[in-house]
């Protein structure tokens, strides 16, 4: 009990410095349950089952820690890419640097200036999808985040939209402290790709809830990187319905803690979900992906592909389980989880889980761990390859798995690139 009360008593300090939000028009309901939820349940700790291996202080603490703004003169990700841009600033939306937000087949707005209103179609979905994915696992800061935020972007897709939509996160102060929800709805046999990159703040709570109707196809590009000292919690939250697609990939580079939360259901018949990442870390550096996806209905398919490449202290963490319901006869799941541990120091530190009450299906899972392979690196060393571009390649080749997961071959181009790119400035 002094336990959790110490958790109690913390949530309430945390969303005591928090912005006051909006006491009426169609969050109200939703904010005021998420409020409860984390009221009941506290800030997360260490002894709670799914952080373990992820220390949550810095999250869920009152002070933000400093994180230094990175200089540099490299080209923003996705930065040749036509695309619809939307600018947050740590956190605040910024109408100079986004475009205009109309576009063919979609609607855009702001959670900040729809909020006030008395009904909208994001009411059936706002906090709804978070609640939903509290059981069985608690996830306090997603809790937070519904009760506590004050903007984020409302899409809803009616048809197949031409091009993607890119939000964009910029770190400018050293304490900054952002808070994000966005709501996506995609309309039968709608069509959307988003695109997220960006620092965002020195510390970052995210949430971004999915709802996917029949036979439409979402898709999300994530990049996460630059500033080595920020600290990010992010949560995706994704109901799929007869015949839909999700498709999420996410590359991390720096960060000195990062924790990426996917909660995807499946609820219609022959939906499909995959769920991929690639990480490179560098000494203090921690990175954890945490996946749960169940299974509802009859002949769905998902993936998670998760590869991590780490040295000189850094860690990786994936907790990934797959539930397949009694009646989500025909499933196919199937969860990889894979580190390149390029020294003695590093560490990788997996928990993969299958849940299984229907007996008509195939489910797989695997980790493994670790180092480069000597004998293929003496093969394209003996080709005349230097040793430093060997390494290079084979660290891009172990990648490959999870960046094949992205379906445009130029997003994925130039998450390769960026890759390369990192490798090329940290060789010793």
């Amino acid at each position: 009990m002094p336990v959790l009360q110490a958790k109690r008593d913390a949530a309430v300090a945390r969303m005591a410095v928090l912005p006051v939000v909006p006491t009426s028009g169609w969050t109200a309901l939703a904010r005021a349950a998420a409020a409860e939820r984390l009221s009941v349940m506290g800030m997360p700790g260490r002894r709670d089952e799914y952080w373990k291996y992820t220390d949550p202080t810095s999250l869920s603490q009152v002070d933000v820690r400093s994180a230094a703004v990175l200089q540099s003169d490299e080209s923003p990700v996705f930065g040749d890419i036509d695309r619809l841009k939307i600018v947050f600033v740590d956190g605040v939306f910024d109408a100079s640097a986004s475009d205009d937000l109309a576009l063919a087949g979609i609607e855009i707005e702001r959670l900040e200036t729809a909020a006030s209103e008395d009904a909208h179609w994001a009411s059936a979905l706002f906090g709804v999808l978070e609640a939903k994915g509290q059981s069985p696992v608690e996830r306090p800061l997603a809790a937070l985040n519904t009760a506590t935020v004050a903007d984020g972007i409302l899409i809803r897709v009616t048809g197949k939209v031409e091009k993607p939509v890119s939000l964009i996160y910029v770190h400018s102060a050293d304490n900054s402290d952002a808070v994000l929800h966005h709501v996506v709805r995609l309309e039968e046999e709608a069509e959307l790709t988003l695109l997220e990159n960006g620092p965002a703040a020195a510390r970052f709570n995210m949430v971004l809830e999915v709802d996917v109707a029949d036979r439409a196809r979402f898709s999300h590009i994530r990049a996460q990187g630059r500033d080595h000292e920020r600290r990010a919690a992010t949560h995706i939250f994704a109901r799929l319905a007869t015949e839909s697609q999700f498709k999420s990939f996410t590359v991390t580079v720096n960060g000195v803690l990062t924790r990426n939360e996917c909660v995807i259901e499946l609820t219609g018949d022959n939906a499909s979900a995959h769920v991929a990442g690639a990480a490179l870390g560098d000494g203090d550096f921690h990175h954890d992906d945490t996946v749960f996806i169940t299974h509802d209905s009859v002949n769905c398919e998902s993936r998670q592909v998760f590869k991590k490449v780490l040295r000189n202290g850094a860690k990786g963490v994936f907790q990934g389980k797959i539930l397949v319901k009694a009646d989500a006869q025909k499933t196919d799941g199937y969860q990889i989880s894979q580190a390149l541990l390029l020294d003695d120091d590093a560490q990788f530190l997996a928990k993969p889980e299958l849940e299984i009450y229907a007996d008509d299906v195939a489910c797989s899972h695997g980790s493994t761990t670790g180092a480069i392979d000597e004998n293929a690196l003496f093969y394209l060393r003996s080709r005349g390859v230097p040793l430093a571009d060997a390494q290079d390649m084979m660290i891009l080749s172990f990648l490959e798995d999870a960046i094949a997961e992205i379906e445009d071959a130029s997003l994925a181009d130039d998450i390769r690139g960026r890759l390369e790119g990192w490798l090329t400035r940290r060789r010793v």
